[in-house]
């Protein structure tokens, strides 16, 4: 059955943010701590309550889907991000991305508890749903790759890399987008494979242990799965498909005060609230419409998810958050960080017949393997240029053919055997030529099997459903029923919350008739003190605004105190260790990287002087050395003393020539020319 074509909204839709908030710990339980977080898991309402001003209104905030502290894994997973699973198994880009202060359980919902297996969060839930709903797929072939990256300290790291700690350069064209040069990237065949993946990911990751988690996160990961699909449409005509989903665990946004980072964990929290900084100027400039100008180079990890963040993604962001009364100004700053994220507008659409699709390469490969063994089974193998051993003649034989050749070897093995008045030359001879036949079908035996095992190796690699028509079908009926109805509760919400506030308008239009002066003063004093807790809201609002600005303006301060402090440190160093002329030539050589945020030193130009340093005229030698050192060489000796060459057999750097050669001059005035015996 060939799937139906699915058609991209061509209409934005917002990005869906939901909250989750951990239940209190242990710690905070015995430290006597008070919640002030409260939720209504039905409407999707958050309040936050101040605790050091008890008569100020709690702060209400509305997001798509709030989780309270009794929520479990599967019920998070199947609400919030597996649509997003069966979007990218459909073709689209999807990204989930966990948001909130160190130690709010981002890694727990990203990740969770691998054992019991109720505990385990998004990522390994995404695994299994891929693949079963591959498997109920049918006539379809999926190819499923998976990479595994961190950003830490601004730098990008390959946690599927032998050396985890090489930094990668991110580069953009215009059909891939922003990308990771040399980035690993492993073909899975199963949910078992793609669990291994990031366990050994994993291992390599950066965490570290802080006054508020013993286990932070001190970098930013994305475990991305690309699942590439092909499907036979009514017309016959074959078309692929190829989805992204990213998975992202961000570090969490700390302050030194709390965490208690010094040294090292200072210099990585440094960097994570800066990034961090930058995602939330992208937030806001997008949801700016006065704003020209979103700023996603201002970091790594803007750039990997510019496409998640006003582009061609359906994004999901979790935000987490801590229930305690001594994390309020932080609860306070995730929920508004995810309020403004509510507006941003993504425009997902499926990616057709992407130009860098591995899926085709396989399937064209595949092709020309069956194409090639099929050849050679018939015998119709092209022929290849003629050789001593015979070779092309064998290639363009049957496999029956081949069969019935090394019968006929062995047949005139056993006459050779048998002949007794034959001569020793030709006996030699015809021996011989058996054995150039032989070796030429066990050439050719080998060579089938080889294409054999790779052209079944490179099948394995593609993923099939195994459901028939009928249930094929039927699944797909009811994806896009749950999709309709999930669209049409989304409208009914919507409707319904009209209504309330035309009812709420016919309300207090019908008020505003009296009967009284008494009624009216009455009527319009509750407006009024309706309007007055407006009014204050808005003032203490415009304060913790104005407090949480003085507090980053702080923060990014002390940053600049302690970058100010270390660059005094280097230009002590530099200025009282390295010579000035050789500074001025790093000053020459260095050039600043748009790219990479860095400066680059270039390599020496070698004009002027000698690519090669010169070599022992004598010996031949790398560098010149005594009659007594070449005869102690020439005897084994190991004493470095004799050793006129470098130890370690390295190409030094040629230093840049600074002398000139002696010029040819009359300096006694009798003609006579002073040649130069040296020439520097």
């Amino acid at each position: 059955m060939a799937p139906v074509p699915l058609t991209s909204k061509k209409d934005p839709e917002c990005v869906k943010v939901v909250v989750r908030c951990r239940p209190m710990s242990r710690k905070e339980v015995e430290d006597q701590r008070i919640r002030i977080v409260e939720m209504d898991t039905k409407t999707g309402e958050v309040w936050l309550k101040n605790p050091e001003d008890t008569r100020e209104q709690p702060k209400p905030f509305t997001f798509d889907q709030v989780y309270d502290h009794a929520t479990d894994q599967q019920f998070l997973f199947e609400t919030t991000a597996r649509p997003i699973v069966d979007s990218v198994v459909q073709g689209y880009n999807g990204t989930v991305f966990a948001y909130g202060q160190t130690g709010t359980g981002k890694t727990h919902t990203m990740e969770g508890l691998w054992e019991p297996a109720e505990m385990r969060g998004i990522i390994p839930r995404s695994f299994c749903h891929i693949f079963e709903s591959i498997e109920v797929t049918h006539d379809q072939n999926f190819l499923v790759r998976a990479s595994y990256l961190e950003i830490y300290n601004e730098e990008v790291r390959d946690l599927l890399s032998k050396d985890p700690k090489n930094k990668l350069e991110l580069k953009e064209d215009v059909e891939r987008g922003v990308y990771v040069k040399d980035l690993t990237s492993y073909v899975v065949k199963g949910v078992t494979e793609m669990e291994n993946v990031l366990l050994a990911g994993k291992k390599n990751r950066s965490v570290g242990a802080t006054l508020m988690n013993q286990d932070s996160s001190r970098s930013h990961s994305i475990f991305t799965i690309i699942i590439e699909s092909s499907a036979t449409h009514a017309d016959g005509s074959k078309h692929i498909r190829a989805g992204k989903l990213n998975l992202v665990d961000l570090a969490g946004s700390e302050r030194q005060s709390k965490t208690g980072a010094t040294g090292e964990r200072l210099k990585e929290a440094t960097k994570i609230n800066l990034s961090l900084s930058a995602l939330g100027n992208v937030i806001s400039a997008l949801v700016d419409s006065k704003t020209s100008h979103v700023p996603y180079r201002d970091s790594k990890l803007t750039r990997l998810l510019q496409d998640s963040l006003g582009g061609n993604t359906k994004t999901v962001m979790v935000a987490n958050l801590g229930p305690a009364d001594y994390n309020y100004d932080e609860t306070l700053s995730t929920l508004r960080y995810a309020n403004r994220a509510k507006n941003i507008k993504n425009k997902p659409r499926i990616n057709e017949d992407p130009k860098d699709a591995m899926l085709r390469e396989f399937q064209e490969e595949i092709l020309r393997l069956k194409s090639l063994l099929e050849a050679q089974q018939s015998g119709e193998a092209p022929a290849a240029p003629q050789s001593s051993h015979g070779s092309s003649a064998v290639r363009q034989m049957s496999n029956h053919q081949l069969d019935e050749v090394k019968s006929k070897l062995q047949q005139q093995k056993d006459e050779l055997a048998r002949a007794e008045n034959m001569r020793q030359e030709e006996r030699d001879k015809a021996e011989a030529e058996i054995r150039r036949k032989e070796e030429a079908l066990a050439k050719e035996k080998r060579e089938r099997e080889r294409l054999a095992t790779q052209l079944k190796a490179m099948e394995e690699k593609l993923v099939s459903g195994h459901a028939d028509e009928e249930m094929a079908k039927k699944k797909e009926q009811e994806l896009a029923q749950a999709q309709v109805e999930l669209e049409e509760r989304r409208r009914e919400q919507e409707r319904l919350n009209k209504q309330l506030r035309e009812k709420e308008e016919i309300s207090a239009a019908a008020e505003e008739k009296f009967s009284s002066i008494q009624e009216e003063c009455a009527a319009k004093t509750k407006k009024l003190k309706k309007l007055w807790t407006r009014y204050e809201q808005a003032k203490q609002e415009v304060k913790d605004i104005e407090r949480e600005f003085l507090q980053e303006k702080e923060e990014l301060l002390e940053t600049i105190r302690e970058q100010d402090r270390q660059l005094k440190l280097l230009n002590l160093i530099v200025n009282n260790f390295v010579p000035p002329e050789e500074r001025q030539k790093v000053e020459r050589r260095a050039a600043w990287d748009e790219e990479g945020k860095e400066y680059r030193v270039e390599a020496p130009s070698s004009a002027g002087a000698s690519a090669k340093r010169p070599v022992s005229a004598v010996t031949g030698a790398k560098r010149p050395s005594s009659a007594v050192a070449r005869a102690a060489n020439r005897l084994g000796s190991e004493n470095p003393r004799f050793k006129g060459e470098n130890i370690i057999q390295l190409e030094l750097d040629m230093p840049e020539r600074t002398t000139r050669d002696y010029e040819e001059r009359d300096l006694l005035g009798d003609g006579l020319l002073l040649l130069p015996l040296l020439l520097a």
